[in-house]
């Protein structure tokens, strides 16, 4: 069966109601046959649902769905992205521990690695992925984790995971790729030798704008022991956040389908613009990492990145002037959405550390939706020239 069939006829297995859609699993525990049964279920000699912050039939269902797709061992769901990046790194690492990250990567991330991880003795190592010469300079002895990014949020920088799967296999260190901003659809990167693989599920998986959520899969040994760090720290997803974004999932291929053909568009068009600095979008022949983007992802994805002149007044204004597309924090929608890195989802980092992965005062970031081309455009369009 192929991709998109699959994301459609996975679930789980119908009950003697014989319903067409899977029903939500709202509870909070499950019921033992027998005493015996129960101590079986927590010894783990027997498989089953036993509490829903450890599993639940929607859950399962939908990590499944990501599994499948990412060609993944096993996998666990989350309540957020940043859970699962947060677990994915702190469910593994030690006192002690080192990771290399390449810079581009989400604010919270940045704060993750800078701020949080060094209360507990881990620390982080930045290179630059248009710099690949020093990445085996930054490893040591103790790195553990290789993590990155790509396309990153919201430069649209890459990273060529083939290169860094050989490495890996040389240094044998855990390589963390977050996949969000490619999804399973365009891009595997278990493929060319990724151990894990984080989502935030509230981006295109959902697609909508509706719940939260995140998902890690990867290795079998590695999805064990991170399983024992939720079931005792409890960043579990909720049944219903699991049940919406699983049926979102058969959608995903098709959206993608339309976001990357309107992105492509809107970056194409913007290039042409002589208002705009500069446009990145990964399958625009300008890109740096053209030739990669187009070797590693089946296309460019749904953000496009651009720079107006005039700094940081004129994005403001370019910004206030949008009538269509909206201002949240969010990506992924159906619904176009507009951002300015440097003061929201950047805005902890130095105007330096800004520059370094590509966010200067007049950047904007655009999750271009699934509205018609015409109106999208029109709307960009009419905001630039009311800017002036």
């Amino acid at each position: 069966m192929r991709e998109q069939s699959k994301l459609i006829r996975s679930q789980t297995t119908r009950s003697s109601n014989r319903e067409h859609s899977v029903p939500l699993y709202l509870t909070s525990s499950f019921v033992f046959d027998n005493a015996e049964h129960g101590r079986a279920m927590f010894a783990d000699e027997v498989e089953g649902n036993l509490y829903s912050r450890y599993s639940n039939p929607n859950t399962s269902e939908f990590i499944n769905k990501i599994v499948e797709m990412e060609g993944a061992e096993a996998g666990l769901a989350f309540a957020s992205g940043m859970a699962a990046v947060f677990a994915s790194i702190a469910g593994l690492l030690r006192s002690g521990d080192h990771i290399v990250a390449f810079r581009s990567v989400f604010g919270s991330t940045h704060q993750l690695f800078t701020q949080l991880l060094p209360r507990w003795g881990i620390t982080t190592t930045y290179v630059d992925a248009s710099k690949p010469e020093y990445f085996e300079k930054a490893l040591r002895p103790e790195t553990k984790m290789v993590f990155l990014e790509t396309p990153s949020n919201p430069g649209l920088e890459l990273v060529d995971l083939e290169w860094l799967g050989r490495l890996k296999k040389k240094h044998n260190f855990i390589l963390n790729v977050d996949n969000c901003f490619a999804t399973p659809y365009l891009q595997k990167p278990i493929e060319y030798g990724a151990d894990l693989v984080s989502h935030s599920a509230t981006k295109y998986m959902d697609g909508q704008g509706r719940v939260l959520g995140g998902v890690v899969v990867g290795r079998a040994d590695l999805m064990k022991e991170l399983m024992f760090f939720i079931r005792h720290t409890g960043p579990a997803m909720s049944a219903f956040n699991a049940w919406t974004i699983s049926k979102s999932l058969e959608t995903l291929t098709l959206r993608m389908d339309r976001h990357c053909s309107n992105a492509l568009k809107v970056a194409e068009a913007l290039e042409k613009n002589q208002e705009v600095e500069e446009v990145r979008y990964p399958h625009l022949p300008s890109h740096p990492q053209y030739e990669l983007a187009k070797r590693q992802m089946k296309q460019g994805g749904g953000v496009v990145t651009f720079t107006v002149k005039g700094g940081f007044e004129r994005a403001k204004i370019f910004m206030d002037e949008l009538k269509m597309i909206l201002l949240t924090p969010n990506l992924g929608d159906s619904r176009s959405i507009a951002t300015h890195p440097a003061s929201t989802t950047h805005s902890k980092l130095s105007d330096e550390e800004r520059a370094q992965i590509g966010i200067y005062p007049g950047t904007i970031r655009i999750s271009v939706g699934l509205e018609d081309l015409d109106d999208i455009l029109e709307d960009i369009f009419t905001a630039l020239k009311n800017s002036i």
